[in-house]
């Protein structure tokens, strides 16, 4: 069978593409705020631990659990 596609309809909207550069730094943002969570739900608290104290540990607790991370 084949299909065919209809031209859209006199008066329909469509949406114009997003260029790249519009894309990427927000993909940029994105990517490096997800390596930043990962950081703090996975590896905070332990060797590699920026911050001194409980706090961080407390505040991703659960977090750790959902996703699969010891924590104690």
């Amino acid at each position: 069978m084949a299909q065919t596609i209809a031209p859209p309809a006199v008066g329909a909207v469509t949406p114009a593409p997003i260029p790249l550069k519009a894309i990427a730094p927000w993909a940029l943002f994105t990517g490096v705020l997800m390596l930043v969570l990962l950081y703090f739900i996975g590896a905070e608290q332990g060797a590699t631990s920026l911050l001194s104290g409980t706090d961080v540990h407390e505040w991703v607790h659960d977090g750790r659990h959902l996703l699969g991370f010891p924590c104690h």
